[in-house]
């Protein structure tokens, strides 16, 4: 978990940085797009033109990965796992994870002890999944 929050920390960093990249970008264009104007002033009424440079384009590239990752990594920090000895259990007494219903649950647990099953509930609820 700390990993994950480490890596979407470092690509908000990474994602912060190409935001300012595009601004000063923008910033340098709109400069230009002034100093055409004052220059051609009285001889051309309007100029109109689109310029992309190979760096803007790969900016724009890099931010698509990084909003992407941002998301995948936002979607895998909210899953709620429990462990694999758990899991197996109740999957071979046909308990399904992602809904569980307590009288399904307690049916489940029918065989085995009063502190197993308190074991069992008490991970499930750390897990959010009760």
């Amino acid at each position: 978990m700390e990993g994950c929050v480490v890596e979407m920390n470092e690509l908000m960093e990474q994602l912060v940085a190409v935001v300012k990249s595009l601004e000063q970008a923008a910033e340098q264009m709109v400069l230009q797009q002034v100093e055409l104007k004052a220059a051609a002033e009285g001889t051309v009424e309007r100029i109109v033109a689109t310029v992309e440079s190979a760096r803007e384009a790969e900016l724009a590239r890099k931010l698509e990965e990084a909003e992407a990752k941002i998301a995948q990594l936002t979607a895998s920090a909210g899953r709620k796992t429990v462990s694999a000895g758990t899991a197996n259990m109740l999957a071979k007494r046909g308990v399904e994870l992602e809904r569980v219903e307590a009288g399904v649950l307690d049916a489940a647990l029918v065989g085995l002890s009063v502190e197993q099953r308190i074991a069992v509930k008490a991970e499930l609820m750390r897990a959010g999944l009760v």
